[in-house]
C-alpha cells in the first residue's frame, strides 16, 4: 500500500474512532447527569437574561445550541467551521441553507465519507443522531440554520415528525 494511502486510512480509522467514543459517551450519560446539564443551563439562562435583557431569542435557539454544544461541536468546531478535509462546515454550507430534508437526512441518518458540502470533498463519517427526539433535531437543525453567519427558515418540530415518518416506510 503506498505510504500517503496507509497514512490517510490510519487518519480515517482514528476519527472513525474518536468519533464513536463521543457518540457512545453522549448515549451511556446518566438520566441524572442529563437532568443536572438542563437544571445547569435553566439557570444559567435565566440569570443572563435577568442581568442583559436581548431581544426575543426564540426558544429552538437556546435549546438547539444547548444540543448543539452535546453533540455537534467536537466535529463542526464552536464557529460551525467544521475541520477542513474531514468535517464539513456548517456555516454557509448548501445542505445546511437549502433544503430542509436533506439537512435531516444528514442528522437521522448521519453521512458516508465523501460527502460534497460546496464542491469541497470530507473524508469523515458522521453517525446519524435519529435516536433524538422531534424536539430536539428541529431546535438543533434550526439552531445551525440560523447561526454561523447562516439565517434560513427554521425546522419545525411537524417537519421533523413528517421526515421521521417517511422514512419508516
Amino acid at each position: 500500500m503506498h505510504k500517503d494511502q496507509w497514512f490517510k486510512n490510519m487518519v480515517k480509522k482514528f476519527v472513525l474512532g474518536l468519533s464513536a467514543m463521543v457518540l457512545l459517551n453522549g448515549c451511556f450519560s446518566s438520566k441524572k447527569e442529563k437532568k443536572a446539564n438542563i437544571e445547569t443551563v435553566t439557570q444559567k439562562t435565566s440569570t443572563s437574561a435577568a442581568k442583559a435583557p436581548k431581544a426575543d431569542v426564540p426558544p429552538y435557539m437556546a435549546k438547539g445550541a444547548k444540543i448543539y454544544k452535546q453533540v455537534c461541536l467536537t466535529c463542526h468546531q464552536a464557529n460551525g467551521g467544521g475541520v477542513s478535509g474531514l468535517n464539513a462546515p456548517l456555516a454557509k454550507a448548501d445542505f445546511v441553507l437549502g433544503d430542509k430534508t436533506r439537512l435531516l437526512e444528514i442528522i437521522f441518518k448521519g453521512s458516508e465519507a465523501g460527502l460534497k458540502v460546496n464542491n469541497s470533498e470530507y473524508a469523515n463519517l458522521m453517525p446519524g443522531y435519529g435516536m433524538l427526539g422531534d424536539e430536539e433535531i428541529a431546535s438543533v437543525a434550526s439552531y445551525i440554520r440560523n447561526s454561523f453567519g447562516n439565517k434560513a427558515e427554521p425546522v419545525t418540530i411537524e417537519e421533523v415528525a413528517s421526515y421521521r415518518a417517511a422514512i419508516k416506510k
